[in-house]
């Protein structure tokens, strides 16, 4: 396979006929076959999609000052401004440049799980930018529901009851960033990776991005360039579902290049609830077939994943143990979805 496929998803919103059907099977075949799709007539409108990367233009461009304001180690919730310098921990991530603003499930201050001290659950935090909160918000809301329709179709076409997993998506850990790669004078190499080979976390990533260098790692360990089109999104497959399959969806590694000296994407990552069980759905296991993965809880998985990405995160007090007493101090580290990658990150 030499590029994720392209899908249309007209028959989206149809009563679960003939046709939706078999756009399920379409999505789930690419969902299994290399984990990355590209999807078009995805009902999301365009002049929505540039207000948003005016929008995250607009706050990039800001002074330092203006948007240290909002820096994210100040939220209790995992919300707002992530530096240059908040640096994940990847190997091949020489030339890694880039900023972000992370955005979640929009919860009002008075809810108990924010109030219990809830790491990734709570309201966002908005920048004083007119416009911002409006533009985003509406984004969110949008590209969420078209997630929640995307795992109804793998549903369908892996034969589990209705909402086997939408049922579990209720308050989702989902979050969206705002991203800005910028590539550094000193990296000459074009070819050089600024965000490193790593899986995601969540059940799917859909993904807008106008610029070249994303490249998905096939099943046979080759990098493939995943082709732009801002018509389209780019769909992967995260950690929780190919959990969730026992393996029959695949958590694709992914990476970024150092090709444009500026680019913009926005990512929005499909989670379950915090407290939501990852384990394979029984119907998906052959006869006497074994489970494959030990089963997870998808706030847990995501705070692991987020103390290795996020310094800030290492360095809270609260990391001792979570409510299910597992240390999540110790198991900061290691990715399993991510083994695959070993020796092969070239």
């Amino acid at each position: 396979m030499h590029e994720p496929p392209l899908i249309s998803l007209s028959n989206l919103k149809r009563e679960k006929d003939e046709k939706y059907v078999a756009l399920c099977h379409e999505i789930g075949q690419a969902a299994q076959d290399i984990g990355f799709l590209r999807i078009c007539d995805h009902g999301i409108d365009l002049d929505l999609i540039e207000a948003t990367y005016q929008q995250a233009k607009r706050f990039f461009s800001m002074p330092e000052e203006f948007k240290s304001q909002y820096y994210i180690g100040k939220s209790i919730n995992h919300r707002g401004y992530v530096p240059f310098n908040e640096k994940g921990d990847y190997p091949d991530e020489k030339n890694r440049c880039y900023e972000a603003y992370d955005l979640g499930l929009d919860l009002p201050h008075t809810d108990p799980d924010y109030l219990a001290g809830n790491r990734i659950l709570g309201p966002n935090v908005w920048p004083e930018l007119l416009g911002f909160k409006s533009v985003v918000g509406e984004y969110y809301r949008q590209v969420s529901a078209l997630g929640r329709r995307l795992c109804g179709c793998l549903e369908t076409h892996l034969g589990l009851p209705d909402a086997a997993i939408t049922s579990k998506m209720s308050k989702p850990v989902s979050q969206l960033r705002l991203l800005h790669y910028v590539r550094e004078a000193q990296a000459t190499d074009p070819r050089s990776v600024n965000m490193g080979a790593h899986t995601d976390y969540e059940c799917l990533t859909l993904l807008h991005t106008r610029n070249e260098g994303l490249q998905a790692m096939t099943r046979d360990d080759t990098w493939v360039d995943v082709p732009v089109d801002p018509a389209t999104l780019i769909v992967n497959v995260g950690d929780m579902l190919e959990a969730w399959t026992n393996g029959i969806l695949r958590s694709t590694p992914h990476r970024v290049l150092n090709l444009s000296p500026e680019r913009f994407s926005l990512p929005y990552f499909v989670a379950a609830n915090h407290d939501a069980e990852i384990r394979p759905f029984q119907q998906l296991l052959r006869d006497d077939e074994m489970p494959k993965y030990q089963p997870i809880f998808a706030g847990e998985h995501l705070e692991r994943m987020l103390m290795r990405d996020f310094p800030y995160f290492r360095r809270s007090k609260s990391i001792v143990c979570n409510s299910h007493g597992l240390h999540l101090a110790s198991a900061q580290a290691l990715n399993p979805f991510e083994t695959r990658l070993h020796g092969k990150v070239a």
